[in-house]
C-alpha cells in the first residue's frame, strides 16, 4: 500500500479534487491520523478543557495517544507506537475466533459475557506486558502483521491449543472463553490508562476516539470505576470520524477560530446524513406502485405502538441518516424490549446473523434511571451499564448451571430482548431535543404499555451497510421477515406488498461479514 498509494498521496488527492471540482485549492493540509481522532473527540465535545485518549489499530505510527485539550488547541502528551497496539491485539483474537477484522470486533465483545476469562493470565504472561500506568508492549514473537499477511503465527495458535476457528464453524465455549479473556485484558488496559491520564492532567473530563473507543463495555467500566466525572466519546470513533476530526482540527487549530462548547455537544445527535421529504418518498412509492398509507404523526405513532405491543418488527426510517456505526433512531429496526422471543427473531429472521449477538435499548432519557444503573447521557450507544437489580429475574438452580449459548434461552429481566447474559445493556438515551419524532414514538409506546424502552438495531442485514435511501429501506424490508415499514409518514404493511416487486427492484444479496 505504501509503494502504490501512500508515497503519492499528495498527487492522488490533487488528481481527485481536480476531477471533481475542476480546480485545485490553494493549500492542502495533512492532518495526522491520531491528531484527527483527538480533534474529533474534543472539539465537538461539551467541555472547554479535557484529557483526550485515542486508541486504535494504527495511524501513521501511533496506536495510542494521550492529549491535553483546551479552547481551540490540542497538546500531545505521549504516544505508544506500532507494532504495540491494543486495537491490533484485539483484532488478532477477532480473527482467531473466526470473525473478520474491522467488523467482527463487535461480535467478539458481544460473545465475551458467555465465556470465562480462562486465558487471561496466558495473554498477560505471553502476549502483552502491561505496566501499572496502562502502557504496554506486545511480544511480537506471536504476531505476523509486521512482516507477513497474517495477524498471528503458529506460535500463537500453539499457545491457545490449536488452529483458528473457520468463519462459519459452530462457536464453542473455547471461543467464548477467548473472547472473555481478551475483553478483560482490554478493559484492564483502558482503565489503567484512564487512571494514569487523570493523574497526569488533573482534569475531570475525558474525551475518547479511535476504534477501541467503540468498545462500550470498556467505556462503561471506565466511567463506573475510573476517576473521571464525565466522559464524552466521538460517536464515529473509528476512522470514519477522522474526516470530521481533520476538518475541525484545521478550523480550530490552524485557522485559530474561537471555540464555544455547546450542550449537549456539537454533533447534532449525529444526524448528519441525507434525509428524504414526504414528497420524495411518495414519488418513489408511486413510481413503483408500492401500496402504502400516509398517516399524520400522532396516529402513526399510536399504530406503531400497537404493532410493537403485538411483537411485530418495524423498519423505522426518519430524518437525517446517522453518521457513524450505530443506528440512533433514524435508520433503525425496532421491537418490543419486553418480548422473550424478540432477540432470536431479529437475529435469525431479520438480521441473518449469529444468535448470541445482543440488541441495544433505546430508552427515554427521563426513564433511564428507572431501568439501568446509569445516570449519564448516552445518546450514541457507547456506554454499557447493568439493568436495575429490581428489574432482573432470578435464575433457577438449573439455569445457574447453564453455560455457553444455552444461556440465550433464559430471560434475565423484564426487558429480556435487550438484556445481555451478564445483565448488561448497551444503552441509547433518547432526547426530545435531538430526535423529537423518535422520542415521541417511544412515548406513544410508553403511554400504551408503561414501558419506556424499545429494541433498536441498525436497519440492515448482516454484511450490508445501514440503509440510506427509501429504496435501500424497501429492499431490506422485502428481503427479511420484518412485519411493517415506516418511511417518514408512510406506513407499509408486508402483507400488502406485491411479491413480484422483488424481481422488479433487483434485491441483491451481500456476502456475510
Amino acid at each position: 500500500m505504501w509503494i502504490k498509494d501512500k508515497l503519492f498521496m499528495k498527487s492522488e488527492i490533487a488528481r481527485i479534487i481536480k476531477e471533481n471540482f475542476a480546480e485545485l485549492p490553494k493549500e492542502i493540509f495533512f492532518y495526522k491520523h491520531h491528531r484527527s481522532h483527538a480533534a474529533s473527540a474534543f472539539f465537538p465535545s461539551p467541555y472547554s478543557e479535557a484529557a483526550v485518549l485515542c486508541l486504535d489499530g494504527v495511524g501513521e505510527w501511533a496506536t495510542t495517544t494521550a492529549w491535553k485539550a483546551s479552547g481551540n488547541q490540542l497538546d500531545q502528551l505521549w504516544e505508544i507506537r506500532f507494532p504495540h497496539s491494543l486495537g491490533l491485539l484485539y483484532s488478532a483474537f477477532t480473527v482467531y475466533t473466526g470473525f473478520k477484522v474491522n467488523s467482527g470486533e463487535y461480535k467478539l465483545m458481544g460473545l465475551a459475557p458467555y465465556g470465562k476469562p480462562t486465558y487471561k493470565q496466558l495473554i498477560l504472561e505471553n502476549l502483552v506486558d502491561v505496566k501499572a500506568d496502562g502502557t504496554f508492549r506486545l511480544n511480537m514473537d506471536y504476531f505476523d502483521y509486521c512482516t507477513g499477511l497474517n495477524m498471528f503465527n503458529e506460535r500463537f495458535c500453539k499457545l491457545f491449543g490449536g488452529p483458528p476457528k473457520s468463519a462459519e464453524a459452530q462457536t464453542t465455549e473455547r471461543e467464548m472463553n477467548l473472547a472473555r479473556s481478551i475483553q478483560d485484558v482490554c478493559e484492564e488496559i483502558v482503565l489503567k490508562l484512564g487512571k494514569s491520564l487523570h493523574a497526569e492532567t488533573g482534569l475531570d473530563n475525558l474525551c475518547m476516539a479511535g476504534g477501541v473507543a467503540l468498545n462500550c463495555v470498556a467505556n462503561g467500566r471506565l466511567l463506573r470505576e475510573g476517576p473521571f466525572k464525565s466522559i464524552w466519546i466521538q460517536p464515529a470513533a473509528g476512522d470514519a470520524g477522522g474526516a470530521a476530526g481533520a476538518a475541525l482540527g484545521v478550523w480550530f487549530e490552524h485557522c485559530k477560530n474561537p471555540r464555544q462548547p455547546a450542550k449537549p455537544d456539537m454533533m447534532q445527535g449525529c444526524y448528519l446524513g441525507p434525509s428524504y421529504s414526504n414528497d420524495q418518498i411518495k414519488a418513489f412509492l408511486d413510481q413503483h406502485a408500492i401500496p402504502y398509507a400516509q398517516i399524520d404523526d400522532q396516529p402513526l405513532f399510536a399504530r406503531i405502538a400497537n404493532d410493537l405491543e403485538s411483537e411485530k418488527v418495524i423498519g423505522w426510517f426518519a430524518g437525517r441518516m446517522e453518521y457513524g456505526p450505530r443506528a440512533l433512531g433514524a435508520r433503525s429496526i425496532i421491537g418490543d424490549a419486553r418480548s422473550k422471543k424478540m432477540q432470536t427473531v431479529m437475529n435469525l429472521k431479520i438480521k441473518f446473523r449469529e444468535s448470541f449477538r445482543p440488541f441495544a435499548p433505546s430508552v427515554l432519557r427521563k426513564r433511564l434511571a428507572d431501568y439501568f444503573d446509569l445516570n449519564a447521557d448516552t445518546p450514541y450507544m457507547l456506554l454499557t451499564a447493568q439493568v436495575k437489580k429490581e428489574r432482573m429475574i432470578e435464575m433457577t438452580d438449573e439455569q445457574k448451571t447453564f453455560t455457553g449459548l444455552k444461556l440465550l434461552n433464559v430471560a434475565r429481566s423484564e426487558i429480556p430482548a435487550i438484556t445481555h447474559v451478564d445483565g448488561s445493556a448497551r444503552i441509547q438515551s433518547v432526547h426530545p431535543e435531538t430526535n423529537p419524532r423518535y422520542h415521541a414514538m417511544i412515548e406513544a409506546f410508553e403511554k400504551k404499555t408503561g414501558c419506556g424502552v424499545i429494541v433498536n438495531t441498525s436497519f440492515n442485514v448482516r454484511g450490508e451497510p445501514i440503509v440510506c435511501t427509501p429504496l435501500d429501506a424497501y429492499k431490506c424490508f422485502m428481503r427479511t421477515e420484518m412485519d411493517n415499514l415506516v418511511l417518514e409518514n408512510f406506513y407499509l404493511k408486508k402483507e400488502d406488498q406485491p411479491r413480484e416487486i422483488i424481481e422488479k427492484l433487483g434485491l441483491e444479496t451481500f456476502a456475510p461479514d
